[in-house]
């Protein structure tokens, strides 16, 4: 099966210098695709003296993380995508569960992911989702053990390159971040496709991405919210979910407002800006979608 790593960088020459080792010796005879988000710190010489197998995707103009994934994705040869944060290191003996359960049937299949906090190794990846108080919530999974998982981590997980394109990729629409990996497995699932996790597929994930630094933590919120209320406007099309989103909204524009010190008032205002084209979105996911919100939260 031929397969490609995907590792969308901005600013990261440190982290490429510390992790990318890694990632080779892992995938060995695999394709490996960078994608720098138009860097400033050098990363793109960096990969260009130091790992010169590596293919260099480059943005001239910053577009964020979904438009670096889905333009690795575009020119990638591998019939299987791994995409890797340049945070990740995985371990050596990654990928062989992470694409046995691969079946005609299956768009993504998630890594587990361990990280050290306080001195202890906690596990995430596996995630869950449901719909509560009119918007889709989501949480890590307790059982991390399992096969299932409500969507495959954007920083740690294989797509079948075939469906990632039918369905569009990850939608721009959710910049310059979170949701998006969410959102497009939500698409998947409702396409009818399955959304796996390989409790053996392990990989160190310490969360060092740019974010934080980039935004600050304000504005991780306010877009967290934004994104929170595209999702909905975006995918969810029973009639009763759109009926408790609505009959929940004052309770969030008041209550969760006031709570946020007013981040998600903001969010529902960049999201208002934005709801032109997540309608113009929801109109063309619409038409592959078989399966209805009830059935998936």
């Amino acid at each position: 099966m031929k397969l490609s790593i995907v590792i969308p960088n901005y600013n990261g020459r440190e982290l490429l210098a510390k992790n990318l080792p890694a990632v080779l010796a892992a995938c060995s005879g695999s394709e490996i695709i960078a994608v720098d988000d138009a860097s400033t710190d050098g990363s793109v010489t960096f990969l260009q003296k130091n790992f010169p197998t590596v293919r260099i995707v480059r943005h001239q103009k910053n577009q964020r993380f979904a438009a670096s994934c889905n333009d690795g994705v575009k020119v990638a040869r591998g019939k299987i995508v791994v995409l890797l944060n340049n945070d990740v290191v995985p371990e050596k003996d990654f990928l062989k569960p992470l694409l046995a359960v691969f079946t005609p049937d299956v768009f993504a299949v998630g890594c587990r992911e361990k990280r050290q906090e306080n001195g202890r190794w906690v596990n995430s990846g596996r995630g869950l989702m449901k719909f509560k108080r009119g918007l889709v919530v989501h949480w890590r999974a307790a059982d991390q053990n399992q096969k299932t998982t409500g969507w495959v981590v954007g920083a740690a997980g294989a797509f079948d390159r075939q469906k990632w394109q039918q369905l569009g990729g990850m939608d721009t629409l959710f910049r310059p971040a979170y949701e998006e990996d969410r959102d497009l497995c939500y698409r998947a699932a409702k396409h009818g496709w399955q959304i796996l996790f390989a409790p053996k597929s392990v990989v160190n994930h310490q969360h060092e991405s740019t974010n934080l630094k980039a935004f600050g933590r304000s504005k991780m919120a306010i877009m967290s919210y934004k994104n929170q209320f595209l999702f909905v406007w975006k995918n969810i099309t029973d009639a009763g979910y759109l009926l408790k989103h609505f009959f929940w909204l004052p309770y969030h524009l008041l209550v969760t407002n006031w709570r946020s010190r007013g981040l998600l008032g903001i969010g529902f205002l960049f999201a208002l800006s934005e709801l032109p084209e997540a309608l113009k979105s929801r109109k063309q996911v619409q038409k592959l979608f078989v399966k209805q919100d009830g059935q998936l939260i």
